[in-house]
């Protein structure tokens, strides 16, 4: 994102983090300054900004809502992708009166699927189901989770922890994680596996459509194995009592254990794979549309969850620091899709970058 950003006319990147080492390797760029911060000191995230326009969030979950709330009382407008477990819209309030935008969820899933539902929503006459399956996967499968985590792993196991919410004929519903496990079949990858996560986010408050679910991929068999490490208390929060009064809490354990095992190898590739289903009536027919995404890691060495999220990030950043979007206030980005001009600026930049979605549509038969 920030070589990406930089590499923008008239953007000129400065890169934060507490460690740096991290931000080091920016500072041959001329439109990039590192600094080091620690954003969770008192007035460290403020200092960090006080000379930036705009703001782009990139922490880590449990950090993010407290982040973009900061950020917003600083009068300063914000892009995140931090999918921080809290309802975004309770700081709606604040960034209208600080007269700040903030557009959040702004990845791939959450984020493009978001802004591919806003568009057929605001293109269909009526929309019945939305369906999102999505993955990020090692290219080559290795035992024994067949698995390795692109992006925070302490996200990824909120994703198997946190009750997963959708919508079935109108009514939202609660499930636990892992739920709706289903088989799919992707050409080039064989079968893979479905289940329900809480991704929807805030499409639940957002859209009218009856049917909403979405649904994280694995390969078969990584499900069980998660179900298994649930369902056998390792990845509860609760702290349980070891010998010499010492306390620990189960998930700390299993991260600390998973968290090297998924680790992505310098040489190893990787695949983001995504599917949008919508159905509704289009131009007076019964139509199902699909989205397709396949992206693998770039000959660059630049990996495929790094790609699909983060450009889309910088797609939807451009679009702020440009005025295209300007409305003050919590935007989740099914808002801009609803827009046509950065639906299609947004896309039209990610397949500038070869971030292809392959888009088809099918005639319905609607039952009398």
């Amino acid at each position: 994102m920030v070589r990406d950003l930089a590499s923008s006319h008239g953007i000129h990147v400065v890169v934060v983090d507490r460690d740096a080492d991290v931000v080091a390797p920016f500072e041959d760029l001329q439109t990039v300054t590192p600094r080091v911060a620690d954003l969770v000191a008192p007035n460290g995230l403020e200092d960090a900004i006080a000379d930036c326009d705009l703001v782009v969030g990139a922490v880590p979950g449990p950090m993010g809502f407290d982040t973009v709330r900061r950020v917003i009382e600083a009068g300063k407008d914000i892009v995140d992708i931090s999918f921080f477990e809290q309802d975004a819209f309770e700081l709606d309030d604040l960034a209208k009166e600080r007269g700040v935008t903030v557009v959040v969820d702004a990845g791939v899933a959450p984020g493009a699927s978001n802004l591919l539902l806003g568009h057929a929503e605001s293109t269909f006459e009526r929309l019945d189901r939305f369906a999102c399956y999505v993955g990020g996967l090692p290219a080559e499968r290795h035992w024994p989770w067949q698995y390795s985590a692109p992006f925070s792993p302490i996200d990824v196991l909120a994703e198997y922890t946190r009750p997963a919410r959708l919508r079935e004929s109108g009514r939202d519903v609660v499930r636990p994680a892992l739920s709706g496990v289903e088989r799919l079949e992707f050409p080039g990858l064989g079968t893979l596996e479905a289940f329900e996560t809480d991704g929807l986010r805030s499409i639940l408050l957002t859209s009218k459509c009856p049917n909403l679910v979405e649904k994280t991929i694995r390969y078969p068999g990584h499900r069980d194995q998660m179900e298994l490490l649930r369902a056998a208390g390792f990845f509860s929060e609760e702290p349980i009592e070891l010998r010499d009064g010492l306390r620990v809490r189960p998930l700390d354990v299993a991260a600390a254990l998973l968290f090297p095992q998924w680790q992505l190898g310098d040489s190893q590739q990787e695949l983001t794979v995504m599917k949008v289903e919508v159905e509704g009536i289009h131009d007076g027919r019964g139509v199902r549309r699909t989205w397709n995404l396949l992206d693998r890691t770039a000959a660059d060495g630049t990996s495929s969850m790094a790609r699909t999220t983060g450009y889309t990030c910088t797609a939807v950043t451009r679009l702020v620091a440009d005025g295209l979007w300007k409305r003050p206030g919590v935007a989740p980005p099914e808002y801009l899709g609803s827009e046509s001009d950065c639906f299609d600026r947004v896309f039209a930049d990610l397949q500038a970058r070869g971030v292809v979605f392959e888009r088809l549509d099918e005639d319905l038969v609607e039952s009398v």
